[in-house]
């Protein structure tokens, strides 16, 4: 794991309940990375997650990060490697529910994960 990858994970298990969803702007700055390209630098870290997280058969723990667009999803990049890594439906109609069934999911691992 990188030093930014383990950061994320290490933010994702620890931020309070109400404070997930993070956006992936949120995540930049309690993480402090540094342009140029801070969203990249997130995006790329959550999906060295998903792909730990599908080898592992483990809720996708980027989950917890959607896009600050207001429709509390992530952007699209997140359905796209969730279809390629098996995990979601190829059809888009299906997707948003795939990703409320995969947050709840990912939820319910931290939890586990602090007991």
């Amino acid at each position: 794991m990188t030093d930014n990858v383990a950061a994320l994970h290490q933010l994702l298990l620890s931020a309070p309940r109400d404070a997930l969803p993070m956006t992936y702007q949120q995540v930049a700055n309690t993480l402090a990375f540094t342009p140029p390209r801070t969203i990249a630098q997130v995006t790329q870290a959550l999906e060295q997650l998903m792909r730990e997280d599908a080898a592992q058969q483990k809720p996708f723990i980027a989950a917890l990060v959607v896009s600050r667009r207001g429709d509390g999803l992530p952007a699209a990049g997140f359905f796209e490697l969730a279809v390629a890594l098996g995990r979601f439906p190829v059809d888009p109609v299906h997707h948003e529910a795939a990703y409320r069934a995969e947050f709840q999911r990912a939820l319910e691992a931290r939890n586990n994960s602090h007991r």
